[in-house]
């Protein structure tokens, strides 16, 4: 099976203005039948000469074979920035340069058949007017003062309409940092690619950060307690929800590409997950205090499973491996932390113990099998053919460690992860890499079990999925949600609501998938509630793809709720506000608002695809 990069939202438009960025002449295009090779530029070394306050830097767009997936892997041609005389990369070179120097650039479009539009070569925040022009065989050069410290974007457009092709050819963009006077603390660049070609098998894709895809991504190390800072830029037209396994993370500034803004410390949210646009980006800071293997990688499924690999003949199979390195693929970083030497990492407390079964059913409305994780409820076991439309929600303490005996009842393994938890890597649920060193989870076969140790540190909305065969078990229902309350407090499901939004089925018929809430594709039944009382909606995204918009409607006016938390995290007290009761909620993130209806009336909780129409429906009746 080869599945196409689509997801529900669709990609972004590609905006060129039509302005020349300075004299151009001709030159000659490469000649030959032979391609180059792209090398996966890691970010580390930047590109250009400093003479004085001056960087002089020589661009050179060009095709190229890339091997996204190693140097014996397959290869996909692709356009492709590089140093004059120097062999081409995706990303593309690294521009890096203290604020206050000029940028001198000259840039050769040698494709012999593709006018190129370059964006982002020029003062930052760039203005339309920046934008360069090249016809086949042109160069130019362009001089410019560098511009406002931050994290931005340059490429090339390829082509006068690159929205009606039916592939994809975002490789030649790069990272373009100007750091502050006195510089920046230690980081890395970490850029995203796409590329896919349609042929005649079919689509043929490529996704990668800093030029490769998993499991060929470079292996970042790090040592417990380490301040660890990312620049994220989605080099791309894909909206991506980047998402860390384990720990929280803070955005210290964001970008859309040709301009770049610092968050204030006192707004700076805690994330699991962040929805990035297209040509995006994140500056990233986050610390571990627990050694093993992690993830940072898309929550998009269709972006993370072996069908997205160039060679993909035996991804199938794949899906249902052990071995991290064949069950996943594409936009995933792997993470090894390192123990301090002397520090002891074990749970304390005397553990609860919860028992979850794994089941598999038949075909259940678009899902071809059903699957379910299903809680003992009073001593009693389900049965094995037992299927339900999502997981059990699980309520647990903050602070009370759980062990979770995931029992197998299934015809196939599989791996849960604890999404937003902060827990072991070990339990962390990822087949064949969760861990440390060479002690790694398995996963959890049929006739199996596997304890899942939670330390449970804080209160908040949460969910778990598996994190195996993960397209067919996510859309089957292996999904559910968890929600951690305070010590001593008591769930009241009257006045505390989950809405847990996934999928039934695949894209690829002519109905498309449907959207559940909680298992149902329709509505859920009338809530009452009483004005001046404060509810709790907890939101929850875990389908494959698209992001879900939920809003509070009263007749055609949308009504106020006020935030309350974002992945599971208590948000700063300054984005606690009142605000329109709307919300666009990423695969793979969690929102919290209270909502306290000041008058009685009928009101609407609806949920839809991104800017689709309402599918799903919920009256709320105020008395």
């Amino acid at each position: 099976m080869t599945i196409p990069l689509w997801h529900v939202a669709g990609a972004v438009p590609v905006a060129v203005a039509l302005i020349w960025g300075g004299a151009a002449r001709r030159v000659e295009p490469a000649t030959g039948s032979v391609l180059p090779t792209v090398y996966a530029n890691d970010n580390r070394r930047p590109a250009g000469v400093v003479l004085n306050d001056t960087l002089v830097l020589r661009l050179v767009l060009q095709r190229a074979d890339w091997y996204p997936e190693g140097d014996d892997g397959p290869k996909i041609a692709v356009e492709a920035f590089g140093e004059l005389g120097r062999v081409p990369s995706v990303p593309a070179p690294l521009i890096r340069v203290p604020a206050g120097t000029v940028v001198r650039v000259s840039v050769a479009n040698q494709l012999s058949d593709s006018t190129a539009h370059i964006i982002g070569l020029g003062t930052h925040p760039v203005a339309a007017s920046d934008t360069l022009h090249l016809e086949p065989g042109d160069t130019t050069t362009v001089t410019f003062a560098a511009g406002v410290p931050g994290t931005y974007l340059y490429r090339a457009v390829i082509g006068n309409n690159p929205d009606s092709r039916d592939s994809e050819r975002e490789t030649a963009g790069g990272a373009f940092v100007i750091d502050p006077v006195g510089g920046s603390p230690p980081d890395r660049v970490l850029v995203i690619s796409i590329a896919s070609h349609k042929d005649s098998s079919g689509f043929r894709n490529a996704l990668a950060i800093n030029g490769r895809s998993w499991p060929h991504t470079e292996r970042l190390e790090a040592t417990v307690g380490d301040s660890i800072r990312w620049r994220v830029i989605n080099g791309s037209t894909r909206v991506h929800p980047m998402h860390l396994h384990g720990f929280y993370f803070k955005i210290g500034a964001t970008g859309n590409g040709i301009s770049s803004r610092s968050v204030p410390a006192d707004r700076q949210r805690l994330d699991v997950t962040e929805s990035m646009p297209a040509w995006h980006s994140r500056d990233i800071a986050w610390a571990p205090d627990r050694p093993g293997n992690w993830l940072f990688h898309c929550h998009l499924t269709f972006h993370v499973i072996p069908e997205t690999r160039l060679d993909n003949r035996l991804a199938q199979h794949q899906d249902h491996s052990a071995d991290a390195t064949k069950h996943m693929a594409g936009l995933v970083l792997g993470i090894a932390v390192a123990p301090r030497p002397g520090v002891s990492y074990a749970r304390t407390g005397r553990p609860r113990t919860l028992e979850l079964f794994f089941t598999q059913g038949p075909q259940r409305g678009r899902a071809p099998v059903s699957y379910s994780y299903i809680l003992k409820r009073e001593g009693r076991v389900p049965r094995a053919d037992s299927v339900q439309m999502v997981g059990s929600p699980i309520i647990v303490t903050r602070g009370q460690p759980t062990d979770i005996i995931v029992t197998n009842r299934a015809q196939e393994g599989t791996s849960i992860h604890w999404h937003g938890i902060e827990l072991e890597s070990w339990s962390d649920g990822v087949a064949g890499w969760s861990g440390m060193g060479t002690a790694m989870a398995p996963a959890v076969a049929p006739g199996k079990r596997f304890t899942a140790r939670l330390t449970l540190p804080r209160a908040g909305t949460f969910m778990y999925h598996t994190h195996l065969n993960d397209l067919a078990q996510v859309t089957g229902g292996a999904v559910g949600a968890i929600v951690v309350l305070e010590p001593g407090e008591v769930y009241d499901p009257t006045r505390d609501h989950v809405y847990l939004g996934h999928w039934n089925g695949l894209r690829g018929n002519n109905e498309g998938p449907s959207l559940l809430i909680n298992g149902d594709s329709i509505g859920a039944k009338p809530h009452a509630m009483v004005a001046g009382t404060t509810h709790r909606f907890r939101f929850i995204n875990i389908g494959p793809a698209a992001s879900i918009a939920f809003q509070i409607l009263r007749d055609t006016t949308v009504a106020v709720w006020r935030a309350r938390a974002k992945d599971g995290a208590d948000l700063p007290t300054l984005l606690r506000v009142d605000r329109p009761a709307m919300q666009l909620v990423a695969v793979g993130e969690t929102y919290d608002f209270e909502f306290t209806p000041a008058t009685a009336g009928e009101y609407t909780l609806s949920a839809a695809f991104g800017a689709g129409p309402p599918t799903w429906r919920q009256r709320l009746i105020v008395r």
